[in-house]
């Protein structure tokens, strides 16, 4: 990751321990250097139960909200006689693409083995265990792309605009969901900031150098907002309690009292919601 993705400049500088800042356009990524074997053990089955989720799975509703919220916001642009083959990029178990069946004809690709086989075998749904980079998806074409709290994930993701941009016509659309690293809470909390942490999350977009990158990919970007999401309290005791602060004793005293079954809805104005057209 020497090379910046998004003007493919080599000038950068510390910005955070571990994190750099491109000297030319203000991109900002993590200074890590990974093969694709390190890339994929991140994604094993403990990064949804336990790592970086308490238990994916028994978060399936509050996570069926938030992507109700989003296709909410991608129906008032997607037409459904032009828009009608749906793709989604890291679609983990499915919850997104059970939700648009009925409406799109979806398929959905992931590298995580477990969120794959529980999508086909449970949900019965068209998925992919694979890389998008290097798999072949025939002459087939795609009228929507998705890619909810992926791209950060992605070590390469102008080789995705690229595949992308090969696979869609003019008109598909393109709708990413991922952190703002000039939101005023990412300025504010600085290297605390709750999105910024490598491995799993590689690179830290703004509005700027998003937009750059989906119009260097052939996207032209028409909506740019800031999404709120739904969040279990158990998923955020966990974050906090197990991850950050280490007391897994108080997070299993707080599960067994019950009172991490609940959810809320936030939206702190860091989450952008872009959607874009192909030029």
């Amino acid at each position: 990751m020497n090379e910046c993705v998004v003007c493919r400049g080599r000038n950068h500088s510390p910005l955070y321990p571990g994190i750099l800042q491109c000297g030319a356009c203000n991109h900002v990524f993590a200074d890590l250097r990974m093969t694709d074997a390190e890339l994929l053990a991140l994604y094993s089955k403990g990064y949804f139960f336990g790592e970086e989720y308490s238990d994916y799975l028994a978060d399936r509703e509050v996570l069926r909200k938030n992507f109700t919220l989003r296709l909410k916001t991608l129906e008032r642009y997607a037409d459904r006689v032009r828009h009608h083959r749906l793709l989604e990029i890291g679609s983990a178990y499915g919850f997104f693409l059970e939700l648009v069946r009925d409406r799109f004809d979806a398929v959905g690709i992931d590298i995580t083995a477990d969120g794959t086989r529980y999508a086909k075998e449970v949900l019965r749904l068209d998925v992919i265990h694979g890389d998008f980079l290097t798999y072949d998806f025939g002459d087939g074409g795609f009228d929507v792309v998705c890619l909810w709290d992926t791209i950060e994930h992605l070590r390469d993701p102008n080789l995705y605009m690229e595949k992308i941009s090969r696979y869609t016509r003019p008109g598909a659309l393109l709708a990413i969901t991922t952190g703002d690293v000039e939101s005023l809470v990412a300025r504010t909390k600085r290297e605390k900031w709750r999105l910024l942490h490598p491995p799993t999350h590689l690179h830290y977009f703004s509005r700027k150098t998003l937009g750059r990158l989906l119009h260097d990919g052939g996207f032209e970007v028409i909506s740019t907002r800031y999404c709120g999401f739904y969040r279990s309290l158990d998923n955020i005791a966990h974050n906090i309690l197990v991850l950050r602060k280490k007391r897994r004793g108080l997070y299993d005293l707080l599960k067994r009292s019950g009172l991490t079954r609940w959810h809320c809805y936030l939206n702190v104005y860091d989450i952008m919601y872009v959607i874009a057209r192909r030029r």
